[in-house]
């Protein structure tokens, strides 16, 4: 699809479904279809908390050397869950230590509280806005940002140049993180991308929305088209992936 589209790259999401998970096998993909991996997903997201074992620090590592392997420069990661104590402890080191092991950048996403009857909970370590820690590298998420009640272009400004990947979405602010395609929310996406253009932003944006509503292949297509269209038309002749 993303080759068929014209998108520049694509970013791995390592999953349940085991070619996410082969780094052999994305290879041979990203060969045969000439659409380079430019960046690897952790598996340290709630859904993905038993792929590649239990443990979330060998995971990390796993996919850092899977990013090397594969040519890509970032890898995305989560911060902890708060009853992950133990991964939390020292994570802002130890994310750095990989990054410099692994000669790979890894980029710790913004995140949100979670809401559930009117009331607010903090669930991740050390916290969920990445802007308040020591992290080299920042991803931002628009969504999140809409489901944190933030502006992702005052999140961008606060990131700075630590911001070195985009995850290019739309959102409401419902506590659900919707990930419409870019421009169907209330975000300033055009005037982010804009604000990336003008510093002559060097990272990534990385289409990431649902389709789950596409009335098939055509239509799922036609979306993942428009928010490529989208993105060239703000940022310029940027990568998209």
């Amino acid at each position: 699809m993303a080759a068929r589209v014209g998108y520049d790259g694509v970013e791995v999401m390592v999953w349940t479904d085991p070619v996410s998970q082969d780094e052999d096998a994305i290879a041979e993909l990203s060969d045969h279809f000439g659409v380079p991996v430019t960046s690897v997903h952790a598996p340290t997201l709630l859904l993905t908390q038993r792929v590649w074992g239990k443990e979330p620090w060998p995971k990390v590592e796993r996919a850092a050397r899977m990013a090397k392997r594969l040519g890509a420069r970032t890898v995305v990661v989560h911060p902890p869950f708060r009853w992950q104590k133990d991964y939390a402890t020292g994570f802002e080191a130890g994310v750095r230590r990989i990054a410099q092991a692994e000669g790979v950048t890894l980029a710790v996403e913004n995140m949100y509280p979670w809401r559930a009857g009117g009331r607010e909970f903090a669930a991740y370590l050390p916290g969920w806005d990445p802007c308040e820690l020591d992290y080299d590298a920042l991803l931002l998420d628009v969504s999140h940002a809409a489901t944190s009640g933030l502006s992702c272009l005052e999140l961008a400004r606060r990131m700075g140049d630590r911001l070195v990947h985009l995850h290019l979405t739309d959102g409401n602010g419902s506590p659900k993180d919707e990930h419409l395609l870019p421009g169907q929310g209330s975000q300033p996406v055009a005037e982010l991308l804009a604000h990336l253009a003008a510093r002559d932003w060097q990272g990534d944006a990385c289409v990431e929305v649902t389709t789950r509503r596409s009335r098939g292949p055509d239509e799922r297509r036609a979306a993942l088209a428009g928010a490529l269209a989208f993105a060239r038309e703000h940022l310029g002749a940027g990568p998209a992936t």
